[in-house]
């Protein structure tokens, strides 16, 4: 990809609250989700969703990716959300929760009115079927949803979220096969920064693009964890100089700081770079 699209941080909010509404406008987390489904109770759901379209329609949301999440498909709510948000200008997309298989992802993507799809895979069905509904024309991105899954898995929770392995994975190379966005699950333990670092730094390595949150408290060290670091970019800088001698020597093969220079490690360090580069833009 020849772009670079910053959504480190993807922090969920209920749309039924205004004053988080008008507080996220000032916040850097780079995506904002207005949540009409688990952080809203039902009896407000009907006005959580016109709080949405007023957000969207009201704009002043900079530089932050702006998407509403639905309620699951085949609840009471699920339709008339899709009615009020389908084609919604000033939308990045719609996140749906419970996407069991490609079938649902078809239904969602129909109902969505052209918007960019984010499907949630939170059920043992979603992992499964995890490679099909990223292959699903409109799904433009995956998000684990870790907590319902570990739930319906009757996994303990541990630190290393050694039970999720297995289905993290799963999320990521599905939507790496799709060539669309992959995002971690939600970190709940608000008062835990380190655990939320260490979390962080574990869906990063895995290969999530970045993290959903629950908490303007956590949008920092997302966006730190989730950015280059002062010593990526002095090698990833390096690595290409090293790359780009070798080509002006004729030489086939190179090395840096000891270790085999090929494409794949010249594309991975050009995506450093651009990275750095789109947040030194986004200031």
């Amino acid at each position: 990809m020849d772009e670079i699209t910053l959504l480190r941080s993807v922090l969920f909010l209920p749309a039924a609250n205004p004053r988080a509404i008008v507080k996220a406008r000032t916040l850097d987390c780079d995506a904002v989700v207005l949540d009409l489904e688990d952080a809203v109770a039902p009896a407000a759901k009907p006005a959580a969703r016109d709080a949405a379209v007023a957000a969207v329609r009201e704009g002043g949301w900079g530089h932050r990716a702006l998407l509403i999440r639905v309620n699951a498909l085949g609840t009471t709510w699920s339709a008339d959300d899709f009615a009020a948000i389908a084609g919604l200008q000033g939308l990045a997309g719609i996140v749906v929760p419970k996407v069991a298989d490609a079938a649902d992802a078809a239904i969602a993507v129909e109902r969505g009115g052209g918007l960019p799809i984010w499907a949630m895979v939170e059920t043992p069905a979603g992992i499964q079927a995890a490679d099909d509904i990223a292959a699903t024309p409109g799904i433009t991105a995956l998000v684990a949803g870790t907590t319902d899954l570990a739930a319906d898995l009757h996994a303990r929770p541990r630190p290393d979220r050694s039970p999720l392995l297995y289905s993290l994975s799963r999320i990521v190379v599905a939507a790496r096969a799709a060539r669309i966005a992959a995002f971690d699950g939600v970190f709940i333990d608000l008062g835990d920064a380190t655990g939320l670092a260490a979390e962080a730094t574990q869906g990063r390595d895995f290969g999530f693009d970045g993290k959903t949150l629950i908490h303007p408290g956590q949008i920092d060290v997302v966006n730190r964890v989730f950015s280059p670091s002062a010593e990526e970019l002095v090698y990833a800088h390096g690595l290409i100089a090293a790359h780009e001698a070798a080509r002006a020597g004729d030489r086939g093969v190179t090395t840096y700081a000891g270790k085999l220079v090929e494409g794949l490690h010249v594309a991975a360090a050009q995506r450093v770079l651009r990275a750095a580069e789109a947040i030194v833009a986004r200031g």
